[in-house]
């Protein structure tokens, strides 16, 4: 169906977008990790802003309840979190770390299922969750401490999902409100840092001030990208679409960054991949055994879903 090969070749510009991500924070230097992280706050909601304007896309806002604006608002919460251990962790040498946060990230929102939803797994999901706390311990003998900017990034990420999940909202429209919340607190502290003399916008001449300002849409064209492709393809085949960016996030570490990768870390990496052909095998057996049923029982219906298949905002 031409439709949804435009929705899988949308999905892989998305992801891949995200996965090229470990390339572009660098460039921001000398910025420091959190005057990134604040212009990238304010430059997205800009970003954002344009895209629904040409959209002409309001009627949205009127609708918001209030328990929605509460959710997302937690929900700018965490981005801010996630958004920022990721900057830190790519300017600050360790990709592959951060590379690892989304590998092992399908396997920690299984997890918050069972605990926070009460959700029941099948049995080779708890397999594939036991080989993921397996390496995580492998990495944390390799590193010598536990792999913090992994687990950080993750959990940020899973209880994000859970609570995108629960507001119900659009991706462009969540993350207008989620940077219109965020917006307050970048903009006093980019103002602190002029007034203090740290500031680097516009200090180290046009073409850096012009890359932090493009922040907005690096972060926003991958999001329209995975829209487009959420609504054409199904949710298994986004959920397997979403191993291309920490992939290629892996590969930047390791062939363009030179991170050192001694033998117990390829070990622990191995495992973890191992867990998620596990995982991916489980999830694909089950959305099939879905689909006889269906076919079986036309007046049924299912709805596939793939932990770990939402947006994803590095």
């Amino acid at each position: 169906m031409p439709d949804q090969r435009r929705g899988v070749l949308y999905g892989v510009a998305a992801y891949a977008l995200w996965g090229l991500f470990p390339l572009y924070w660098p460039l921001l230097k000398p910025s420091g990790p959190v005057e990134i992280l604040a212009h990238r706050m304010a430059w997205s909601l800009v970003a954002v802003v344009g895209i629904l304007a040409v959209r002409r896309h309001w009627s949205w806002f009127r609708q918001l309840q209030p328990r929605q604006f509460g959710l997302l608002a937690l929900a700018a919460l965490l981005i801010t979190v996630n958004w920022g251990t990721y900057i830190y962790g790519v300017n600050s040498g360790h990709v592959v770390e951060t590379a690892l946060g989304y590998f092992i990230n399908p396997l920690v929102s299984v997890l918050f299922g069972v605990i926070l939803l009460k959700e029941r797994l099948r049995t080779l999901q708890w397999v594939a969750v036991g080989f993921g706390t397996l390496a995580v311990l492998v990495l944390t003998l390799d590193y010598g401490r536990l792999p913090w900017l992994a687990l950080t990034l993750a959990v940020s990420f899973g209880v994000y999902g859970l609570v995108k999940k629960q507001a119900n909202v659009g991706a462009a429209e969540s993350l207008t409100v989620e940077t219109l919340v965020l917006l307050a607190p970048a903009l006093a502290y980019l103002v602190y840092l002029e007034q203090a003399g740290g500031s680097t916008f516009g200090s180290q001449g046009a073409w850096h001030a012009l890359l932090l300002a493009g922040g907005g849409l690096v972060t926003a064209v991958p999001l329209l990208f995975f829209t487009a492709s959420a609504i054409r393809v199904p949710l298994s085949m986004i959920g397997l679409l979403q191993y291309i960016a920490p992939v290629l996030q892996f590969l930047v570490g390791v062939l363009i960054v030179k991170e050192t990768m001694p033998p117990s870390r390829w070990a622990g990496f191995a495992i973890v991949w191992l867990a998620l052909a596990v995982f991916t095998y489980d999830s694909l057996r089950a959305t099939a055994r879905r689909a006889r049923r269906a076919d079986l029982h036309p007046t049924s219906s299912g709805t596939a879903s793939h932990p770990g298949a939402s947006a994803g905002h590095r």
